[in-house]
């Protein structure tokens, strides 16, 4: 049976933590977590470890200290997965806005010849519930810019609900992926085009968070605006082996 990993990282998730970890550990499948918190002040971290009592060879848990990125955060995740047998490596935030039950068909598609599977909002017409519509058409249009600017025909680059093969990871250098906010989604999917892996988009229904507080900046907005631009200049070359 192969292996899957869905790395979830957090910052101030004590209201979701518990429950979106038992929800993954509800799915057919056997999927492993790799939690990577941030230092949450409101106890976090503190939670996913007493699950790990219950858990132990399922749940696993790194700490780090202060807010250092979700792109940081994910390559750490990355690098962990790597360095033990897991074929399949997902992200899915903590909060409910990505349905644990879409796990199982994002792996599918990887499983199927997908270098990475794609969560998708924007392939099948527009699937978000509560969010304003001021949010939808910035978040609609930033993959219209990703691809006029990219030349890539990925419908929602901003998605950061993500399976990844094996390989793909293995190939992309992961010390050169530089943007650091939501940009970090962007750079990745279009560093595993650019190396030759196929992108597969699944259509999911994307629904706000109802509990906890969302970590968007406008700062965020600005990094993946310029680097966009950066990357449309920047050779994608695969990691030394």
């Amino acid at each position: 049976m192969s292996q899957k990993l869905v790395i979830i990282p957090t910052y101030n998730e004590k209201e979701n933590a518990e429950k979106i970890i038992r929800a993954v550990f509800a799915l057919e499948g056997a999927f492993h977590i790799l939690v990577i918190d941030d230092g949450s002040p409101d106890g976090t971290a503190a939670i996913v470890k007493k699950l790990q009592t219950e858990f132990p060879d399922r749940l696993f848990l790194i700490e780090r200290k202060g807010k250092l990125g979700l792109g940081t955060a994910y390559i750490t995740g990355f690098k962990w997965a790597l360095e033990r047998d897991y074929d399949y490596i997902c992200e899915m935030d903590a909060d409910f806005s990505h349905n644990p039950d879409d796990l199982p068909r994002l792996v599918e598609a990887c499983e199927k010849g997908a270098g990475l599977a794609v969560g998708s909002r924007y392939s099948n017409g527009v699937s978000v519930v509560n969010w304003p519509i001021g949010r939808i058409l910035i978040s609609y249009f930033a993959s219209v810019y990703v691809r006029t600017v990219l030349g890539v025909k990925i419908f929602d680059s901003t998605a950061g609900f993500v399976c990844y093969g094996r390989k793909t990871l293995e190939t992309i250098n992961l010390d050169r992926v530089e943007m650091k906010g939501y940009g970090f989604q962007i750079e990745m999917k279009y560093s595993a085009v650019q190396l030759g892996f196929h992108l597969e988009e699944v259509p999911v229904i994307f629904i706000n968070r109802k509990e906890g507080t969302s970590k968007m900046s406008g700062g965020i907005f600005g990094e993946a605006f310029w680097g966009v631009i950066k990357l449309r200049f920047r050779k994608i070359s695969p990691r030394s082996i």
